[in-house]
């Protein structure tokens, strides 16, 4: 089981500066955050720590993580804003 601790600090490390990605981090994180099994949950944990016109440009798709390992959970994220725009 995730901590609450460990929840809030990605809730707080997906505050950025750019209101694009507070738009789609925020939300990701407190509804999926919790279900990630661990490997997901490093890979958000390394995919925050990118910096933020890196992340705007992967969640535009103009441009894909040079590290690919990354893509799967920027895929995630995309699929969550999707869902959550078509309801």
């Amino acid at each position: 089981m995730i901590s609450d601790k460990e929840i809030n600090r990605m809730r707080w490390a997906s505050r950025r500066g750019m209101l694009e990605l507070d738009l789609v981090l925020e939300p990701f994180v407190n509804a999926r955050y919790g279900e990630l099994n661990d490997r997901d949950r490093m890979l958000f944990q390394r995919l925050i720590i990118c910096e933020d016109q890196d992340l705007f440009q992967w969640f535009l798709r103009r441009q894909s993580p040079p590290d690919e390992e990354l893509i799967p959970i920027v895929e995630q994220i995309l699929e969550f804003a999707r869902s959550r725009a078509d309801n």
